[in-house]
């Protein structure tokens, strides 16, 4: 037996584990990690079954093929060839703005998908780019660029000091939080509530981090926007407002919010207005307080401006960037600063119009690039880690279309909903056979920390691992060939970052010789030497042997105040009425006169599960980990429904099986996402199918500012199946 330690890849909480592996390598146990100091030994369902995940038989070893409808192993120079024939022949007769790039969730959790996913991007060429981003958080992106002039520049709360919480669209006691790294977030609800602090949470259901909150207000969803204005028209009206930053445009949002009064909102949100003006009165009395909204709010028909609003409303309660408020994180490894303000629009999807975030363009409009014919239209798609059959709205017509792609290489280790559609699988090692270091979400921590956890066991001879595998994808794309040494791509970022770093005033290596710096770094393959670089440039001047030699992570202490560090708008303050939002706004007033619809849908989080990759792990399905609609019993009742239901909506119909529950408010129901997978190779997922929720969701609704898919406050509706 032996012990290993390494960080959870399975969802945003960066838990250290501690494995015992037997002399096989057959992980024998997973427990938390109690000397890490961001986790301190917390860990979840999901963490405890990595052993299982990893050692899943239906996992993917080696490179598949489909010829002739028909799959069959291959070596990886035989796959990475394929690759390059069906990339090149694509190329060739119809150009780079005939391939598409989709990258999933997992890349967030994968150091590989973060070093290697833009390389990749850019050898492509093409502006065809779509990510899991503008079906989950693309919002919170826009609105902090279009506030702050970065979009990753994302406020989270100072969870560990505030004294007051109001939580929107969020329940991080399934989720284990979201867009706000925070390693047992349960328990760090529980200290909040123990020093004497409020939780509140507004959500149309009662779930489980609803179920702690000192209160639950129930919401209409998709109406959050309404909310959040009626309590800065409150703030506004009461002057109650005490700002600590310097702003922009503070008398435009009064103005603004001042047809939204609490009186105004109350109807279509469904929160009575006294309860608004008290929320405004709470946030603006508490010593420290914070707003924090999630996925609920995101995936909404006014995510961007909801997003908004939110940090509207901890500036004007003075609760921004200081500590008990909203702060942001400083991380080993920082992003880049950017030197122009941000900026949306800077090209548009060639079907629909729609404006580049980010650069990438909204996965709502990927069906329409493959099957619409003319002058760039997609032909080939590159897919990393993703399934958007079941992930993105539409998902039935994603499927149809995906079969017509004259060629497709997904790098996965599941053959499902997606890979079928595929000509060549590339999979990557199992998870013990992979490097971890969290370069996207420690930006969002509610404290500063780092961690690396090298590989647990070795590669098989000839195995290239994720970091290979993707570079050889990118030296590829870029016209190299499929026998270019990936080696090269390394070392030409490693030499473009240490000039970049030498050649910049103030830069901690500034004047030095690029040669001495690369002979300096240390590190088994070119992606730990990058990360050593990446390190060794950062704030705190680490070193990848320093957090090796720290094989339980390295405290960097509390969030500190530090606005003047990450803000680049043009006019050096925070926007607080960015003209992008104001004109979206002209959507909201219209949305005040249409009638609510009787019913809606909403998803679900389920502890047990994170999108659609952990079920074919055998103690993540089953539980109250099903995929049943939940519906409030009068609903059930007055629609006369027994134990299943066919839902229409505008998109599609299901028939579902139905869990009624006081804990829904009437008029809403709420089917769990990621699920489908009747068919699927995938055995133990098949005996749990499922239904795909997306059927229901229409890839013609998008939040208009960010493009990002709508998949709260769905019309439907029921009848007997």
């Amino acid at each position: 037996m032996r012990t290993a330690h390494r960080t959870c890849p399975l969802c945003e909480a960066v838990c250290g584990l501690r494995l015992t592996l037997d002399a096989t390598g057959h992980v024998t146990s997973v427990k938390g990690d109690p000397d890490d100091p961001f986790s301190k030994g917390f860990i979840c369902p999901k963490g405890a079954s990595l052993g299982r995940l990893d050692e899943d038989p239906d996992r993917l070893r080696v490179p598949m093929i489909r010829e002739n409808g028909e799959w069959r192993e291959a070596t990886w120079d035989e796959a990475f060839g394929a690759v390059d024939r069906g990339l090149k022949g694509v190329i060739d007769v119809h150009g780079r703005q005939a391939l598409a790039v989709y990258v999933g969730n997992p890349n967030a959790h994968s150091m590989a998908g973060a070093l290697y996913g833009p390389p990749l991007i850019r050898a492509l060429g093409t502006r065809n780019v779509f990510s899991a981003s503008t079906a989950d958080q693309m919002p919170k992106h826009v609105s902090c660029g279009l506030m702050f002039g970065d979009p990753l520049a994302i406020p989270v709360p100072d969870l560990d000091r505030t004294g007051y919480l109001l939580m929107l669209g969020a329940n991080p006691l399934e989720s284990n939080g979201s867009l706000c790294t925070a390693p047992d977030f349960p328990g760090r609800l529980k200290a909040l509530r123990r020093r004497g602090g409020k939780l509140v949470v507004v959500d149309p259901r009662r779930t489980r981090t609803a179920a702690l909150a000192d209160e639950h207000l129930f919401v209409r969803p998709g109406t959050d926007a309404y909310l959040l204005f009626g309590i800065i028209h409150a703030l506004f009206a009461e002057n109650l407002t005490t700002i600590g930053v310097e702003v922009d445009g503070l008398e435009d949002l009064r103005r603004l919010s001042e047809e939204f009064s609490p009186e105004a909102v109350t109807g279509i949100c469904g929160v009575p207005a006294e309860k608004i003006v008290r929320l405004a009165r709470e946030l603006a009395a508490a010593p420290t307080a914070a707003v924090y909204a999630r996925i609920g709010t995101c995936t909404a028909e006014f995510g961007t401006v909801a997003q908004w609003l939110v940090d509207a409303i901890n500036i004007l309660t003075g609760n921004f960037d200081r500590p008990g408020g909203v702060m942001f994180a400083k991380t080993a490894v920082e992003n880049g600063r950017r030197s122009k303000p941000y900026t949306t629009g800077r090209w548009h999807s060639r079907v629909r119009g729609l404006p580049e975030a980010n650069g990438e363009l909204p996965v709502a409009t990927l069906a329409d690039e493959i099957e619409t014919p003319g002058e760039g239209q997609v032909r080939a798609l590159v897919t990393v880690a993703g399934n958007p059959v079941l992930s993105a709205p539409g998902g039935p017509r994603l499927d149809r279309a995906f079969g017509d792609l004259e060629f497709m290489v997904c790098v996965d280790p599941y053959l499902n909903e997606t890979t079928r559609h595929a000509h060549v699988i590339l999979p990557p090692p199992r998870v013990m056979q992979t490097p971890h270091y969290d370069l996207s979400l420690l930006f969002v921590a509610v404290r500063n920390y780092a961690r690396f956890s090298p590989p647990v066991l070795p590669l098989e001879p000839g195995r290239p691992s994720e970091a290979e595998i993707l570079a050889r994808l990118t030296m590829i794309a870029s016209g190299q060939g499929a026998d270019a040494d990936p080696a090269l791509l390394d070392e030409l970022i490693l030499d473009q970052m240490l000039r970049k770093a030498a050649q910049t005033p103030g830069s901690p290596v500034e004047g030095q010789d690029p040669a001495g710096l690369r002979a300096g770094l240390e590190g088994n393959t070119g992606a730990e030497r990058r990360l050593d670089a990446m390190l060794k440039l950062g704030p705190y001047g680490l070193s990848l042997a320093e957090l090796l030699a720290n094989p339980h992570g390295v405290d960097l202490g509390p969030l500190e105040p530090r606005l003047a560090e990450v803000l680049r708008t043009a006019s050096g303050r925070v926007e607080l009425a960015p003209p992008r939002l104001v004109e979206d706004l002209a959507r909201l007033r219209r949305r005040l006169a249409v009638p609510p619809a009787e019913i809606v849908l909403i998803g679900r989080r389920h502890l047990r599960s994170n999108n659609s990759w952990l079920h074919n792990v055998e103690p993540l399905v089953g539980g109250s980990n099903r995929c049943t609609l939940q519906i409030n019993p009068d609903d059930m009742t007055r629609l006369g429904l027994g134990e299943r239901a066919l839902v229409r909506s505008a998109a599609g119909e299901l028939v579902v099986p139905l869990e009624p529950t006081e804990t829904i408010m009437p008029g809403v129901v709420s089917l769990p996402h990621g699920w489908g997978h009747a068919g699927t190779a995938q055995r133990i997922a098949a005996e749990h199918a499922g239904v795909n929720a997306n059927t229901l969701t229409s890839e013609s609704v998008i939040d208009v500012p960010s493009g990002n898919a709508v998949f709260n406050g769905v019309p439907v509706t029921l009848s007997p199946a």
